[in-house]
């Protein structure tokens, strides 16, 4: 790697394995904690006796994030012997969480509930929540292990797969650790000595304050040792196609039929022939696959995404290859080439949505503006990086919706978003509005124009109102006409709220039940953390709300309102649900495939190419095992993704980032 460096560094210990060293017992040291480049909160950290250290650490993101306090002890080895979590999480759920041992036991409460077990000090308990503290534990452990590797308590095992030393510009050495184990995802640690020093994580930046100048340096550097990673990784997972025949496959037609027993020939990256089985001749040079028994369907299209370099491979394993990206940093044209070149595993962005929010306490720490004037030269901008759409935000001002919608147009742009706070749906559409974000603002529509969508209320209001709502009522049916008559499109991303309307603490969400037990340790545990904070009757009014989001779904779909399938969260996995949660709310499973399909492809303006399974079409193309007509969760059993003449095996994709295959 260019940056690591010919030197020697001592790892300096201190007294009892601590986490902190070279301090005074009575300092604190104190870390920024940075959300999309603003400063969002703080982390400290100090020791209590020669054994405990406490821990403080919040930041905010738009009226959400976490809040926590910690205590931890340790025994000579540096595992910790005894924890205590305090606080609230992201959604301001209340936290209480302990780790305790004695004589080789151990108990502990999290969001499972209470448990015990044998403990004998060389394992590491992992909380669910919590501050970064857990980390630089971690990362001792790691450097001091003879294979570098560390147990974790109950279950589980983390390794350390880099450690790479660098000098800083202003001449400091620090460590870059590389971890997996935690996550699908490899986690970065930054070290001086025992210390750890920063982590950054995608949006997420925790920096000890003295290097908060060296930041985006130490950013930068990561950035390209994590491309050196992913582009290792993809060459390894890529199999690049010259002619291939898939025999004996059944077909998904853009129709919504099943073309059963047919041979699809494919010359590099496209489509060159398709026969049924049997009548094509197939020399030696061609490859052949066998489909039989499974179905092939057009790659498919998520429609709500904010795309990463980390994310791109759960797309393709997950059978998606196209994309709208509906906000992201002004950079992502970078990002989408590496995508389209295979440098990076990932889905072609077919459309680029730029966001623009107002200033003020909740707004998205990305592109915001403060005057109609600086809105209407964002606009510009995007145009100028050939974007197609407009993204609006909560915090815009509502007045400031008809000179926005305006000059989008005339630039022949769409705009959707969030509704601005202050303002209905209905409000937004008549001031230009294209399309509406998530189902929750639909259901804001009829509450009334006083709600305050900055904050959480947009989803605490709709959670608690939404099941009130009559969809026979003269209200509602107008809202519906509205829709029709102006070709509004909703991008309803339901899965999320099944998340956070019918999860409930300690028990396994059902949107991702069936997949948790596939899952790497932390992104397990993401998922029984309850969503929105709910007891007595909100339990139910919650689930009612959300069952009525499905319901909507289903009324628009049957009255012709174009909906469109996306996730705004997990990719591959949250889409199968999506997919899967429009089938249950009643639309033919068919129906929901070609939404999926040909559909988003005629709405994103690249079904020449994109969509469908014809001849002369790109051979963007998914092998699922079974029918997902018979059973739309068949969909999550994708064997394989081809994708611009490369084939990716979904197993080998998931087993790179510590995924298990459905199989």
């Amino acid at each position: 790697m260019k940056y690591i460096c010919a030197l020697f560094f001592i790892v300096t210990s201190c007294f009892n394995n601590l986490p902190i060293t070279d301090h005074k017992a009575s300092d604190k040291v104190i870390y920024d904690v940075v959300f999309r480049e603003g400063l969002a909160g703080k982390y400290e950290k100090w020791k209590t006796d020669k054994t405990s250290v406490n821990y403080y650490y919040t930041y905010t993101d738009r009226g959400r994030g976490p809040e926590f306090s910690e205590e931890l002890s340790f025994n000579k080895k540096g595992f910790v012997t005894s924890q205590t979590v305090t606080g609230v999480n992201y959604l301001k759920d209340s936290i209480q969480e302990f780790f305790k041992s004695e004589n080789h036991s151990a108990t502990w409460l999290n969001p499972k509930g209470e448990k015990k077990g044998e403990f004998n000090g060389d394992a590491l308990y992992f909380r669910y929540d919590g501050s970064p503290a857990i980390y630089e534990v971690l990362a001792r452990l790691l450097l001091s292990s003879e294979n570098q590797k560390v147990k974790l308590y109950p279950i589980g095992e983390v390794e350390l797969v880099e450690n790479v030393p660098i000098r800083l510009s202003n001449n400091t050495v620090v460590k870059l650790l590389m971890v997996k184990g935690l996550d699908m995802n490899p986690t970065y640690l930054w070290m001086i000595g025992n210390e750890m020093v920063a982590k950054i994580s995608g949006n997420l930046h925790v920096i000890r304050t003295d290097l908060k100048e060296l930041r985006l340096e130490m950013k930068g550097i990561q950035d390209t040792i994590e491309d050196e990673y992913l582009t290792d990784l993809t060459k390894k997972l890529s199999h690049k196609l010259d002619k291939v025949v898939i025999k004996n496959v059944n077909i998904f037609t853009p129709e919504g039929n099943i073309l059963k027993n047919q041979d699809v020939l494919v010359h590099a990256n496209r489509i060159a022939a398709i026969n049924s089985s049997g009548y094509l001749e197939i020399s030696k040079d061609i490859q052949v696959i066998n489909g039989q028994g499974k179905t092939l369907l057009p790659g498919m299209f998520d429609m709500h995404t904010h795309n990463t370099k980390f994310r791109g491979m759960l797309h393709v394993a997950g059978g998606v290859t196209s994309v709208r990206d509906l906000a992201n940093n002004k950079q992502l044209k970078k990002l989408s080439n590496q995508f389209n070149t295979n440098e990076i595993i990932g889905p072609r962005i077919v459309t680029f949505g730029g966001i623009i929010d107002g200033d003020g306490p909740f707004a998205n720490q990305r592109n915001v503006v403060s005057s109609v004037e600086e809105g209407l030269a964002e606009i510009q901008e995007y145009k100028d990086l050939d974007y197609q759409q407009i993204k609006l935000y909560s915090s815009i001002r509502p007045e400031w919706v008809a000179p926005l919608t305006k000059r989008a147009h005339e630039l022949d742009m769409r705009v959707s978003g969030h509704i601005p706070a202050f303002m209905t749906a209905t409000q937004a559409i008549n001031q230009g509005y294209d399309e509406i974000q998530h189902m929750n603002m639909v259901l804001l529509n009829f509450l009334s124009d006083t709600i305050d969508t900055r904050t959480p209320l947009r989803h605490t209001m709709s959670a608690y109102h939404g099941v009130d709502l009559n969809l026979k009522s003269k209200e509602y049916l107008d809202f519906v006409q509205l829709l029709k008559t102006k070709n509004i499109r909703i991008d309803p991303t339901v899965s999320i709220f099944e998340n956070m309307f019918v999860s409930v603490k300690g028990e396994p969400s059902p949107t991702y039940i069936k997949i948790l037990d596939r899952l790497p340790l932390l992104n397990q545990r993401d998922y029984y953390s309850g969503g929105l904070p709910k007891s007595g009757e909100k339990v139910a009014r919650y689930k009612g709300s959300f069952n009525k989001m499905l319901a909507i779904v289903y009324d628009l779909h049957k009255k012709g309102v174009e909906i469109v399938p996306g996730t705004d969260g997990l990719p591959g996995f949250l889409y199968h649900r999506e997919l899967e949660l429009y089938a249950q709310a009643g639309i033919p499973a068919s129906e929901v495939l070609q939404l999926a399909t040909i559909k988003s492809a005629e709405m994103t303006g690249v079904s020449e190419l994109y969509g469908a399974i014809e001849v002369g079409k790109m051979a963007d193309l998914i092998l699922i095992d079974g029918n997902p007509l018979e059973d739309i969760s068949t969909i999550r059993n994708v064997k394989w993704t081809m994708k611009d003449g490369n084939l990716f095996y979904a197993k080998e994709v998931y087993q790179a980032m510590g995924i298990k295959h459905f199989k």
